[in-house]
């Protein structure tokens, strides 16, 4: 909800997100709609290249699927046949990656529509969750419902490590791979726990909720520095990454419930200390990774748009307008293009991979949706 305390948004942000947002619209949705989509298979490509066509595909993630999933979902009443992509989504899903022996979701299929890696991953059962509760909030569907459980089935009962933390990884028929709890995969179960109890009142997800965000904050935020590490704190070979720590941080400061707690005072504390490590303050761009040693240095400093739309959203409940408004145009100007986006580019602002993956729209819907929410 946009802060009534707050001056009024300066109309160039007003605009610009206008056209951002148009962009998306016009441009990015219909990738996924067309070109981007194998009407044989019913899933959207792994990747398009620079002109729209698919890249010979490889394998398709079940990850993958969620997260268009949610983004059809989400644009249910406002684009034409976002209803029946989200449909045949969420029909794929089920088709193509339910381990119908062991239960769960594989984590991949060849092209030929053949299980490929049939592991299971937290990443994925996250996602999974995470776009049912969108879609579920949508079209009120039992089946969808019953989808939704059986993804907060598995994750409770096969993932948990009982501490609060759940493995990322799991073998097919869920015996231990020894994975441990990883950063990126438990943040998403936190979204999309999120996402649950948005769409409906679950004490035991919210008891779940609360033991996660506890743990975290146990075992992942560094004591020095206050920021979230990838592993937990005791692991060798640690690293922070700046966009992950932006994306915590709007979760948390978005949620009654999270406000005000252990983890995001920790965030909310070392917020402006990441935007000086993590940040350049002369185009805006956000560094993958940092190291955390005598000092802070870059690991590396490719700049990533899911990182950039996350800055940009966690910005949208910090006071300072102007470095909103700063990003958005950082954003349009280095990353959005007439024919879609720049995944990345380098140190030096060079684009370093021309190829658009089915998974960033994701981030982008969100990071507008965020931005929408302050523009009121």
């Amino acid at each position: 909800m946009p802060d009534a305390s707050r001056p009024a948004p300066a109309p160039e942000l007003t605009a610009l997100f206008a056209t951002v947002r148009q962009h998306f619209h016009d441009v990015i949705v219909p990738m996924w709609q067309g070109p981007g989509w194998n009407a044989e298979l019913a899933l959207p490509y792994e990747s398009l290249d620079t002109r729209h066509k698919p890249l010979a595909p490889q394998r398709y993630r079940a990850m993958a699927c969620a997260r268009q999933l949610y983004v059809f979902a989400s644009l249910i009443g406002e684009v034409p046949q976002a209803e029946e992509r989200a449909g045949a989504l969420f029909r794929s899903l089920q088709r193509h990656f339910h381990d119908g022996e062991h239960g769960g979701w594989f984590y991949s299929i060849d092209p030929q529509g053949v299980p490929l890696d049939t592991g299971k991953d937290l990443y994925t059962h996250a996602f999974i969750l995470f776009a049912c509760a969108h879609y579920w909030s949508k079209v009120r569907e039992p089946l969808v419902e019953s989808v939704l459980n059986a993804a907060l089935e598995v994750i409770t009962r096969r993932f948990a490590t009982g501490d609060g933390l759940y493995e990322a990884s799991l073998g097919r028929d869920w015996s231990t791979r020894e994975s441990g709890p990883l950063q990126n995969p438990l943040m998403h179960l936190a979204e999309a726990f999120l996402a649950t109890l948005s769409v409906r009142d679950d004490v035991n997800v919210r008891q779940a909720l609360l033991a996660l965000c506890d743990a975290m904050f146990k075992h992942f935020i560094d004591p020095q520095q206050r920021v979230m590490m990838e592993k937990p704190v005791k692991a060798v070979d640690n690293w922070f990454e700046p966009g992950h720590q932006f994306e915590w941080y709007y979760l948390l400061a978005s949620s009654p419930m999270l406000r005000g707690s252990k983890l995001h005072t920790a965030l909310e504390s070392s917020f402006s200390r990441t935007e000086q490590q993590g940040v350049s303050p002369q185009s805006g761009a956000v560094c993958a990774m940092l190291s955390l040693g005598a000092q802070v240095a870059p690991r590396d400093a490719t700049q990533r748009i899911w990182a950039q739309a996350e800055y940009l959203r966690a910005l949208t409940l910090r006071p300072e307008s102007q470095t909103l408004l700063r990003q958005l145009q950082a954003l349009q100007q280095h990353f959005l293009h007439p024919e879609g986006w720049h995944e990345c580019l380098d140190a030096d602002g060079t684009v370093s991979r021309q190829d658009m993956p089915s998974t960033t729209p994701y981030h982008l819907l969100t990071c507008y949706r965020g931005l929408a929410d302050y523009l009121g």
